[in-house]
Protein backbone atom coordinates (compact mmCIF):
# COMPACT_ATOMS: atom_id res chain seq x y z
CA UNK A 1 0.00 0.00 0.00
CA UNK A 2 1.08 3.92 -0.85
CA UNK A 3 2.14 5.83 1.86
CA UNK A 4 -0.16 8.38 2.60
CA UNK A 5 0.17 11.70 1.18
CA UNK A 6 0.00 14.49 4.15
CA UNK A 7 0.26 17.88 2.19
CA UNK A 8 0.65 21.33 3.67
CA UNK A 9 -2.32 24.05 3.50
CA UNK A 10 -1.60 27.52 2.70
CA UNK A 11 -3.97 29.96 1.30
CA UNK A 12 -2.20 32.30 -1.61
CA UNK A 13 -5.55 34.68 -2.09
CA UNK A 14 -8.15 36.54 -0.05
CA UNK A 15 -10.21 37.98 -2.96
CA UNK A 16 -12.22 41.34 -1.70
CA UNK A 17 -15.17 39.47 -0.50
CA UNK A 18 -13.00 37.51 1.91
CA UNK A 19 -13.19 33.91 0.36
CA UNK A 20 -9.78 32.67 0.94
CA UNK A 21 -7.96 30.68 -1.82
CA UNK A 22 -6.19 27.70 -0.50
CA UNK A 23 -3.22 25.39 -2.14
CA UNK A 24 -1.98 21.79 -0.83
CA UNK A 25 1.79 22.04 -1.19
CA UNK A 26 3.69 18.55 -0.58
CA UNK A 27 7.42 18.84 0.41
CA UNK A 28 10.24 16.99 -0.59
CA UNK A 29 13.63 18.11 0.32
CA UNK A 30 15.29 20.29 -2.95
CA UNK A 31 13.78 23.25 -4.08
CA UNK A 32 11.61 22.35 -7.67
CA UNK A 33 8.79 23.46 -7.16
CA UNK A 34 5.42 22.23 -9.93
CA UNK A 35 1.82 23.58 -9.39
CA UNK A 36 0.08 20.81 -11.03
CA UNK A 37 -3.72 22.18 -11.57
CA UNK A 38 -6.82 19.56 -11.35
CA UNK A 39 -9.73 19.57 -14.11
CA UNK A 40 -13.30 19.24 -14.13
CA UNK A 41 -14.56 21.87 -16.67
CA UNK A 42 -13.34 24.68 -15.07
CA UNK A 43 -16.69 23.97 -13.62
CA UNK A 44 -15.87 20.87 -11.26
CA UNK A 45 -13.42 19.55 -9.18
CA UNK A 46 -10.69 20.21 -5.96
CA UNK A 47 -7.05 19.87 -4.99
CA UNK A 48 -7.63 16.89 -3.63
CA UNK A 49 -8.41 15.18 -6.89
CA UNK A 50 -5.48 15.28 -8.63
CA UNK A 51 -3.13 11.95 -9.08
CA UNK A 52 -1.56 11.08 -6.30
CA UNK A 53 0.72 8.84 -7.93
CA UNK A 54 1.93 11.87 -10.39
CA UNK A 55 2.31 13.81 -6.81
CA UNK A 56 4.61 11.35 -5.03
CA UNK A 57 6.64 10.74 -9.04
CA UNK A 58 7.11 14.26 -8.91
CA UNK A 59 8.15 14.31 -5.06
CA UNK A 60 10.66 10.91 -6.06
CA UNK A 61 12.33 13.55 -8.09
CA UNK A 62 12.49 16.12 -5.01
CA UNK A 63 10.20 19.01 -6.30
CA UNK A 64 7.87 20.44 -4.31
CA UNK A 65 4.37 19.92 -5.64
CA UNK A 66 1.93 22.76 -5.14
CA UNK A 67 -1.95 21.61 -6.23
CA UNK A 68 -4.18 24.79 -5.75
CA UNK A 69 -8.10 25.30 -5.37
CA UNK A 70 -9.56 27.87 -7.72
CA UNK A 71 -12.95 29.51 -8.13
CA UNK A 72 -15.61 27.62 -10.17
CA UNK A 73 -17.00 28.88 -13.49
CA UNK A 74 -20.16 29.68 -13.80
CA UNK A 75 -20.17 32.18 -11.77
CA UNK A 76 -16.88 33.84 -12.49
CA UNK A 77 -15.67 33.61 -15.81
CA UNK A 78 -12.99 31.22 -17.34
CA UNK A 79 -10.54 35.03 -17.05
CA UNK A 80 -11.68 36.51 -14.02
CA UNK A 81 -11.50 33.23 -12.32
CA UNK A 82 -9.91 30.13 -12.59
CA UNK A 83 -7.00 31.75 -14.76
CA UNK A 84 -6.27 34.88 -12.73
CA UNK A 85 -6.83 32.74 -9.37
CA UNK A 86 -3.68 30.39 -10.84
CA UNK A 87 -1.70 33.45 -12.40
CA UNK A 88 -2.19 34.69 -8.91
CA UNK A 89 -0.64 31.88 -7.07
CA UNK A 90 2.27 32.12 -9.53
CA UNK A 91 2.96 35.75 -8.86
CA UNK A 92 2.48 33.96 -4.87
CA UNK A 93 5.05 32.06 -5.17
CA UNK A 94 7.22 34.39 -7.30
CA UNK A 95 7.49 36.96 -4.72
CA UNK A 96 8.40 34.68 -2.21
CA UNK A 97 4.93 34.15 -0.27
CA UNK A 98 5.47 30.40 -0.51
CA UNK A 99 9.03 30.49 1.37
CA UNK A 100 7.32 32.54 4.01
CA UNK A 101 4.21 29.95 4.69
CA UNK A 102 6.56 27.16 4.88
CA UNK A 103 8.72 29.17 7.37
CA UNK A 104 6.06 30.17 9.55
CA UNK A 105 5.06 26.63 9.91
CA UNK A 106 8.89 25.25 10.28
CA UNK A 107 8.88 23.45 6.81
CA UNK A 108 11.41 26.04 6.02
CA UNK A 109 12.97 25.85 2.50
CA UNK A 110 14.88 27.77 0.03
CA UNK A 111 12.99 27.10 -3.49
CA UNK A 112 14.27 28.23 -6.73
CA UNK A 113 12.45 30.84 -8.52
CA UNK A 114 14.02 29.69 -11.70
CA UNK A 115 12.21 26.28 -11.67
CA UNK A 116 9.05 27.00 -11.18
CA UNK A 117 6.72 24.78 -13.77
CA UNK A 118 3.20 24.31 -14.37
CA UNK A 119 1.05 21.09 -14.95
CA UNK A 120 -2.13 19.85 -15.26
CA UNK A 121 -4.76 17.79 -16.83
CA UNK A 122 -7.95 18.82 -18.75
CA UNK A 123 -9.12 22.59 -18.16
CA UNK A 124 -5.86 21.97 -15.59
CA UNK A 125 -4.09 22.03 -18.45
CA UNK A 126 -5.33 24.78 -19.90
CA UNK A 127 -4.94 26.87 -16.63
CA UNK A 128 -0.96 25.81 -16.80
CA UNK A 129 -1.23 27.09 -20.38
CA UNK A 130 -2.35 30.20 -19.09
CA UNK A 131 0.87 30.47 -17.09
CA UNK A 132 2.47 31.23 -20.24
CA UNK A 133 1.67 34.32 -21.55
CA UNK A 134 -0.15 37.50 -20.30
CA UNK A 135 1.78 37.36 -16.79
CA UNK A 136 4.88 39.13 -15.71
CA UNK A 137 7.15 36.17 -14.82
CA UNK A 138 5.71 32.61 -16.89
CA UNK A 139 6.16 29.71 -15.22
CA UNK A 140 9.75 28.30 -16.52
CA UNK A 141 8.18 24.98 -18.24
CA UNK A 142 4.51 23.51 -18.69
CA UNK A 143 2.98 20.46 -19.35
CA UNK A 144 -0.30 20.19 -20.73
CA UNK A 145 -2.28 16.65 -20.35
CA UNK A 146 -4.89 16.70 -23.13
CA UNK A 147 -6.03 20.26 -21.88
CA UNK A 148 -8.07 22.43 -23.79
CA UNK A 149 -7.63 25.04 -26.67
CA UNK A 150 -8.45 26.36 -29.78
CA UNK A 151 -12.11 27.46 -28.49
CA UNK A 152 -12.75 28.43 -31.99
CA UNK A 153 -13.14 25.19 -33.46
CA UNK A 154 -16.68 23.86 -34.18
CA UNK A 155 -16.20 20.94 -31.57
CA UNK A 156 -16.75 22.73 -28.88
CA UNK A 157 -20.06 24.23 -30.19
CA UNK A 158 -20.96 20.23 -30.79
CA UNK A 159 -23.34 18.53 -28.76
CA UNK A 160 -21.79 15.15 -27.37
CA UNK A 161 -24.51 11.96 -27.79
CA UNK A 162 -22.17 10.02 -25.35
CA UNK A 163 -22.71 12.10 -22.57
CA UNK A 164 -26.26 13.06 -23.19
CA UNK A 165 -27.09 9.41 -23.01
CA UNK A 166 -25.95 9.63 -19.45
CA UNK A 167 -28.58 12.65 -18.33
CA UNK A 168 -31.54 11.37 -16.74
CA UNK A 169 -34.81 13.14 -18.60
CA UNK A 170 -36.03 15.17 -15.70
CA UNK A 171 -33.44 18.08 -15.28
CA UNK A 172 -34.63 21.61 -16.35
CA UNK A 173 -33.56 24.96 -16.39
CA UNK A 174 -34.84 26.06 -13.15
CA UNK A 175 -33.07 23.09 -11.19
CA UNK A 176 -29.59 23.60 -12.75
CA UNK A 177 -29.36 27.28 -12.84
CA UNK A 178 -29.53 26.88 -8.94
CA UNK A 179 -25.63 26.96 -9.64
CA UNK A 180 -25.86 30.58 -9.32
CA UNK A 181 -27.56 30.69 -5.73
CA UNK A 182 -24.79 31.26 -3.14
CA UNK A 183 -21.32 32.20 -2.90
CA UNK A 184 -18.89 31.37 -5.64
CA UNK A 185 -16.97 28.15 -4.50
CA UNK A 186 -13.68 26.65 -4.78
CA UNK A 187 -14.88 23.04 -4.79
CA UNK A 188 -17.37 21.44 -6.04
CA UNK A 189 -18.65 18.11 -7.34
CA UNK A 190 -16.68 15.24 -8.59
CA UNK A 191 -13.80 15.51 -10.57
CA UNK A 192 -14.09 14.34 -14.16
CA UNK A 193 -11.03 12.41 -13.84
CA UNK A 194 -12.63 9.54 -12.46
CA UNK A 195 -11.36 9.25 -8.69
CA UNK A 196 -15.08 9.70 -7.64
CA UNK A 197 -16.69 6.56 -6.75
CA UNK A 198 -20.05 5.82 -9.02
CA UNK A 199 -22.01 7.92 -11.37
CA UNK A 200 -22.21 11.85 -11.31
CA UNK A 201 -24.64 12.63 -8.76
CA UNK A 202 -27.41 14.82 -10.45
CA UNK A 203 -29.13 15.98 -7.34
CA UNK A 204 -26.21 17.97 -7.33
CA UNK A 205 -26.95 21.30 -9.59
CA UNK A 206 -23.15 22.10 -10.21
CA UNK A 207 -22.57 18.49 -11.22
CA UNK A 208 -25.65 18.43 -13.67
CA UNK A 209 -24.93 22.12 -14.93
CA UNK A 210 -21.82 20.85 -15.75
CA UNK A 211 -22.81 18.05 -17.44
CA UNK A 212 -25.58 19.32 -19.46
CA UNK A 213 -23.39 21.88 -21.07
CA UNK A 214 -20.77 19.38 -21.63
CA UNK A 215 -23.31 17.34 -23.80
CA UNK A 216 -24.86 20.43 -25.01
CA UNK A 217 -21.73 21.83 -26.60
CA UNK A 218 -22.52 24.89 -24.60
CA UNK A 219 -19.31 24.68 -22.07
CA UNK A 220 -17.72 27.80 -23.61
CA UNK A 221 -21.07 29.79 -23.18
CA UNK A 222 -21.09 28.67 -19.56
CA UNK A 223 -17.25 29.39 -18.74
CA UNK A 224 -16.38 32.02 -21.14
CA UNK A 225 -19.73 34.39 -22.57
CA UNK A 226 -17.76 36.62 -23.88
CA UNK A 227 -16.17 34.73 -26.58
CA UNK A 228 -13.22 37.16 -26.82
CA UNK A 229 -11.07 34.01 -27.41
CA UNK A 230 -7.64 36.19 -27.57
CA UNK A 231 -7.85 36.26 -23.80
CA UNK A 232 -8.22 32.69 -22.99
CA UNK A 233 -6.84 30.32 -25.44
CA UNK A 234 -3.47 28.92 -25.13
CA UNK A 235 -3.33 28.53 -29.22
CA UNK A 236 -3.96 32.20 -29.81
CA UNK A 237 -1.02 33.27 -27.24
CA UNK A 238 2.02 31.22 -28.36
CA UNK A 239 4.64 33.26 -29.82
CA UNK A 240 8.90 33.07 -29.86
CA UNK A 241 8.67 34.12 -25.93
CA UNK A 242 6.53 31.28 -24.76
CA UNK A 243 7.92 28.30 -21.68
CA UNK A 244 8.98 24.87 -23.06
CA UNK A 245 6.26 23.56 -23.59
CA UNK A 246 5.39 19.18 -23.43
CA UNK A 247 1.77 17.73 -24.48
CA UNK A 248 0.34 14.44 -23.88
CA UNK A 249 -3.17 14.13 -25.26
CA UNK A 250 -5.21 10.55 -25.76
CA UNK A 251 -5.66 9.14 -29.25
CA UNK A 252 -9.22 7.79 -28.34
CA UNK A 253 -10.17 11.30 -26.33
CA UNK A 254 -13.82 12.34 -27.17
CA UNK A 255 -14.12 14.89 -24.75
CA UNK A 256 -11.15 17.31 -25.62
CA UNK A 257 -10.15 15.67 -29.13
CA UNK A 258 -6.71 14.98 -29.87
CA UNK A 259 -6.45 16.85 -33.11
CA UNK A 260 -6.61 20.52 -30.88
CA UNK A 261 -3.71 19.58 -29.02
CA UNK A 262 -2.20 18.61 -32.14
CA UNK A 263 -2.95 22.46 -33.36
CA UNK A 264 -1.30 23.80 -30.29
CA UNK A 265 1.92 20.89 -31.00
CA UNK A 266 2.24 22.80 -34.78
CA UNK A 267 1.74 26.31 -32.96
CA UNK A 268 4.34 25.71 -31.01
CA UNK A 269 6.89 24.18 -33.17
CA UNK A 270 6.24 27.27 -35.78
CA UNK A 271 6.84 29.46 -33.09
CA UNK A 272 9.86 27.94 -32.46
CA UNK A 273 9.23 27.34 -28.75
CA UNK A 274 11.10 23.52 -27.04
CA UNK A 275 8.38 21.45 -27.58
CA UNK A 276 7.07 17.71 -27.16
CA UNK A 277 4.11 15.81 -27.54
CA UNK A 278 2.70 12.52 -27.00
CA UNK A 279 -0.46 10.57 -28.43
CA UNK A 280 -1.29 7.65 -25.99
CA UNK A 281 -2.87 5.40 -28.59
CA UNK A 282 -6.45 3.86 -27.59
CA UNK A 283 -6.63 6.07 -24.04
CA UNK A 284 -10.05 8.21 -23.70
CA UNK A 285 -10.06 11.83 -21.86
CA UNK A 286 -9.09 11.56 -17.99
CA UNK A 287 -6.56 8.42 -18.60
CA UNK A 288 -4.31 9.89 -15.81
CA UNK A 289 -7.05 9.12 -13.17
CA UNK A 290 -7.21 5.23 -14.07
CA UNK A 291 -3.43 4.71 -15.55
CA UNK A 292 -1.84 1.56 -13.78
CA UNK A 293 1.75 2.59 -12.12
CA UNK A 294 4.35 0.56 -14.49
CA UNK A 295 1.90 0.45 -16.96
CA UNK A 296 2.73 1.13 -21.35
CA UNK A 297 0.48 4.33 -20.88
CA UNK A 298 2.03 5.30 -17.38
CA UNK A 299 5.56 5.76 -18.90
CA UNK A 300 4.37 7.49 -21.77
CA UNK A 301 2.81 10.35 -19.16
CA UNK A 302 6.22 10.26 -17.74
CA UNK A 303 7.93 12.02 -20.92
CA UNK A 304 5.99 15.10 -19.34
CA UNK A 305 7.81 15.03 -16.21
CA UNK A 306 11.34 14.23 -18.18
CA UNK A 307 11.16 17.49 -20.33
CA UNK A 308 10.50 19.42 -17.39
CA UNK A 309 13.33 18.05 -15.68
CA UNK A 310 15.30 18.12 -18.81
CA UNK A 311 14.42 21.99 -19.17
CA UNK A 312 16.79 23.62 -16.88
CA UNK A 313 18.25 20.67 -15.17
CA UNK A 314 18.52 19.29 -11.43
CA UNK A 315 20.86 21.68 -10.28
CA UNK A 316 23.07 19.71 -9.04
Amino acid sequence: MATPLHPFRVVYKTTSDGLEIDADVYLPTLPLTVITIHGGAFMLGSSRMVNEDQIRDCLSREWVVVSPNHRLCPQVDLLEGPMQDCRDLLAWIYEGKLEQALKKSGKESALDMDRVYAMGTSSGGTLALSLGFDVPKPAAAIYSMYGASNFSDPFWTTPLPHVAAKLPPTLDDTFLNRVFNGPVPITGGVSLEGQAVGPPDFKDPRQAYALTRIARGKVLDAIFPSKDWDKVDPLRNVSENFPPTFIVHGGADTMVPVDLSKALFARLKECGVRCGMVVVEGEEHTFAAKMKVGSRTWEMQREGFEFLEGVVGRGD
